[in-house]
Parts: structure tokens; C-alpha cells; sequence
């Protein structure tokens, strides 16, 4: 896109800078029609991409290897029960990789347009119309998603290939599973659809840029903007209050039956989406919270400012983080919740053997659901790269004003922080609420033996370790994420980034 303006003449220079390269950058050839690879952000799309693509074959292949498993086995091997159910559970967790991996993406076009204006009102003010635009940007989309399932499908094959014959050796028997096989393609082309959907959903903005726009740089909407959108607030409130009604209508119908657990999983989905689209407005007030334990040093209020000026910016940076930790959480709690149902039930102490098959299950689910955590670290660790390239410009001026290297560092460091802590927070709420329900829901009516004490209540129980693991990993995020773009923040001098 950027390479078409620079051929079109004196318009070429202005496009160059608007494009973030120096003034001799018109002078450098083109590498062709996918030079638009090497753009920010696209190489961490195909990542995230290839991460969801490689997690939906090995579930898959762990499955099918698990149902020959069972097959080999005289007491299992005429049941399919157990296999359909572990075949279920793979598809809502490669289901839930790709959600995530989509919601990344979205966030990752959203910015790189927010990035890209100038360059598209330059395309609009020679006639191209925004559609046609949009139409490239999800083209993009479909290329990059392609390019990382494909990849991804790869390197799974070759890892679960790898991992057949040490889990035969591993268990004692010759399975003879054979991984390469056509299912392995369902979920390659999952991603590379949902990717090229999830690029078209997040380039929406191409359509409110104006060719009068040539002249700003990268825009974001401001606080007051994202107040004006009236009409999406509706729909996130609306979704938001059906999911919650639906999640206490859970909670009421499983004293009756275990089917309350189907009510109370619509009921999430509904609420997440809810506060997924309602992220820019419902973040900048838990933001101005979490700022008050940063202090009030100069980088510090910087950090917190930057963080509540752009809320649609810091909103894409936290709701990953938000999934990720919520998801984790849900799980552990869910699975201690269960533990404290059953003695509830059954009027004394859970069964220790019970207790350790279920802190194994929490334990893999979590290890599973871990993957879409990993995903959702990559794209904060992205859209806080690409912002810092960004305000190039606005971090030049700080340091023409005065502030120091090391406390426009510091700034940076501070508001991933400070996007991190309040996702942290906002994650443990939502999971802890989420993992009660669930397990309230299923097994709120069951009667366990010797008391068979039905209908059960009880409060949510917290694991304290998963927790602790979580903000642990949560800190190192945090550190990791703050690496690259602290860097980038400073290596431009001040007047060579208030001449772009």
C-alpha cells in the first residue's frame, strides 16, 4: 500500500513519513508485493497464528492417540464414552485458542490502521475508495493467518510424529496411530479464516478515514470519542446483562439438575462478549484506580495518562491479558469449588483420592488453557511494541522537553504495568466468578454418599498456589513485555523523531 504512493510522484516523500520511514526511503526499491510482511505487528500475527494451529494438532492427534489407546485396552475397548468426551473437550479448547488468537489479531489490525491513517487518506485523496482499502488490509489478514496455520500445521505434525513412539514406549504398548491424517487440516484452516475475519472485523476503521487525515498522524480515539459510541455501549450492556442473568439462572437450575452448567456456559460467552465490546469504556475507570499505586513521579503519571487518554489502545493491550487470566483461574477454581461440593454433599472430608484425580485435572486444563494465555501475551507484547513505534513522534517531543532516557524507559515500563496489574485484577474477578458458577451449576443438585445432601451451596474457594502462579506470570509478563519496546522508545534521537 505504502509502496504504491511512493511511485505517485511528489506525493511519495509525504507518504514515506507518514509511513514512519526516513526521508532516502523513496529512493529504496520495493521488495515486491508482500514488502508489507515486514511491516510491525505482522510477524507476531503469524506467531499467534501458528501457536493456535500447532495447539489444534496436537489436540487432535492426542485424542485420536488416546482413543487408540483405549481401543487396546479390554475393559475400555468397547466403549467410546470417554473418547467422544475427550473429543469434545479438545474441540472447546482448540475452539477457545482460536478466539483468543482471533481477538488478538483484531486488536493487532485495529492498531496497525490506527498506524496506517495517513497513508490511507494519502490513498483516498488519489482515489481509491475505502473499501477497496479495507478490502487489502483483510487481504493482508488472510496471507499472514495462511502463512502461520500453515507453518503451525507443520511444525505440530513433525513434534506429534516425535511424540508417538516416546508415549508408546511411555505407556507399554504398540499403538501403531499413524498422526498424518486430513483431520489434522480442520483446524489449520480454522485459523487461517478466523485470522483473515479477524483482520477484516479490525480494519473497520479504514471506512471513517477522511482524506483530509493526510495531513495528522496515527489516530486513535480519544476518551470523549469512545463516550459517543453510543450504539455499541447498548449492545455490550445488553449482552452483558443477559449473560449475567443467564449465569444466576445457572446457578438457580442447578439445584435442580447438572443441565444448569449448559445455562451458566451461554451465560459467560454472553457476558465476555459483552465486556469485550464495552472493554473502552469499562477499562479507563479501573485504570484510574490501579494508578494510585504507581506514585506520582513525573513517568509515573506519564504512564497512567497515556494509558487513560487512548482507552480503545489500552483496552486492546488488557482484554488478552484478561482472557488468558480469567481462564486459568476459572479452571483452578472450578476444580477447588467441585472439591468443597462433594464433601458438602456428602457430610465430611473429600476423598483424597478424588481430591488428587481432580487437582490433576485442574492441573491439565490449566497447562491447556495456558496456550491461549501464551497467546495473549504475544499480542500485548505486540501492541505495546507497535504503540511505542507510533508515538515516536509524541516520546521525540518528551525528551525535547527535557525528560531524561532513562525516564521515558521507566514511562514505558510503567504503563505496561499499569495495562497489566488492572487486566491481572479484572481477570482474577472474572475467573474466580466464572470457575463458582460452573461448579455450582453442575453439581449443586448431586447427592454423594453416605449424607446424599442435596441441593448444595457453597462459597467460591480460592487455591492460593494457582493464584500465586498466575500474578508470578503475570510479573514476568510485565518485565518481557516492557523489553523491546523500552528500547525502541529511546534509539530514535529527539530531533530525528519530531522531523518525521
Amino acid at each position: 500500500m505504502t509502496a504504491v504512493v511512493a511511485e505517485s510522484g511528489a506525493g511519495g516523500g509525504v507518504a514515506d513519513r507518514a509511513a514512519g520511514r526516513g526521508p532516502g526511503a523513496a529512493s529504496r526499491p520495493a521488495s515486491g508485493r508482500l514488502a508489507w510482511l515486514r511491516e510491525r505487528g505482522m510477524g507476531a500475527t503469524v506467531l499467534v497464528a501458528a501457536i493456535s494451529a500447532a495447539f489444534g494438532v496436537a489436540l487432535l492427534t492426542a485424542t485420536g492417540y488416546l482413543a487408540a489407546v483405549l481401543r487396546s485396552d479390554p475393559y475400555f475397548g468397547d466403549s467410546e464414552t470417554l473418547a467422544i468426551v475427550i473429543g469434545i473437550l479438545s474441540v472447546l479448547l482448540v475452539a477457545v485458542a482460536v478466539y483468543v488468537g482471533a481477538m488478538v489479531t483484531a486488536n493487532t489490525f485495529a492498531t496497525i490502521v490506527a498506524g496506517r491513517t495517513r497513508t490511507i487518506a494519502l490513498m483516498r485523496l488519489i482515489g481509491a475508495s475505502a473499501r477497496a482499502q479495507r478490502a487489502e488490509v483483510a487481504g493482508q489478514g488472510l496471507v499472514v493467518g495462511a502463512l502461520g496455520a500453515f507453518l503451525g500445521l507443520a511444525l505440530g505434525t513433525v513434534a506429534c510424529i516425535a511424540a508417538v513412539p516416546l508415549l508408546d514406549r511411555l505407556v507399554g504398548i504398540d499403538s501403531g496411530y499413524v498422526v498424518a491424517q486430513p483431520v489434522l487440516l480442520l483446524p489449520t484452516l480454522a485459523v487461517a479464516l478466523t485470522t483473515w475475519a479477524a483482520a477484516w472485523a479490525g480494519s473497520r476503521r479504514v471506512l471513517a478515514v477522511t482524506p483530509l487525515q493526510a495531513l495528522g498522524g496515527s489516530v486513535e480515539a480519544t476518551r470523549e470519542q469512545v463516550a459517543r459510541r453510543r450504539g455499541r455501549t447498548a449492545v455490550a450492556l445488553t449482552l452483558l446483562g443477559l449473560g449475567v442473568a443467564l449465569l444466576a439462572l445457572g446457578v438457580v437450575a442447578g439445584f435442580i439438575t447438572p443441565l444448569g452448567v449448559v445455562i451458566a456456559f451461554f451465560g459467560g460467552l454472553l457476558s465476555f462478549t459483552g465486556l469485550t465490546l464495552a472493554a473502552p469504556v469499562v477499562m479507563p475507570p479501573l485504570l484510574r484506580l490501579s494508578a494510585r499505586a504507581f506514585g506520582r513521579s513525573v513517568p509515573a503519571r506519564l504512564a497512567a495518562e497515556n494509558a487513560l487518554r487512548y482507552p480503545e489502545r489500552s483496552s486492546r493491550m488488557a482484554i488478552g491479558v484478561v482472557m488468558g487470566v480469567a481462564l486459568v483461574t476459572m479452571f483452578a477454581v472450578a476444580a477447588e469449588s467441585v472439591k468443597v461440593l462433594v464433601a458438602a454433599s456428602a457430610g465430611g472430608e473429600v476423598d483424597p483420592m478424588f481430591a488428587g484425580m481432580m487437582d490433576s485435572f485442574a492441573g491439565v486444563m490449566m497447562a491447556l488453557v495456558g496456550v491461549s494465555a501464551v497467546i495473549a501475551a504475544v499480542g500485548l507484547v505486540n501492541l505495546l511494541t507497535i504503540g511505542v513505534v507510533q508515538r515516536r513522534r509524541e516520546l521525540g517531543l518528551l525528551r525535547a522537553l527535557g525528560l531524561s532516557a532513562a525516564q521515558v524507559r521507566r514511562m514505558v515500563l510503567l504503563e505496561a504495568a499499569h495495562v497489566t496489574v488492572t487486566a491481572l485484577a479484572f481477570g482474577l474477578v472474572l475467573g474466580i466468578a466464572y470457575g463458582w458458577v460452573g461448579a455450582q451449576s453442575l453439581l449443586g443438585s448431586v447427592r454423594i454418599p453416605p449424607d446424599w445432601s442435596a441441593p448444595t451451596f457453597i462459597a467460591p474457594a480460592v487455591p492460593l498456589l494457582p493464584v500465586l502462579v498466575v500474578v508470578a506470570a503475570t510479573a514476568v509478563l510485565t518485565l518481557v513485555a516492557a523489553v523491546v519496546p523500552t528500547r525502541l522508545a529511546t534509539r530514535v534521537a529527539p530531533v530525528a523523531a519530531l522531523a518525521e
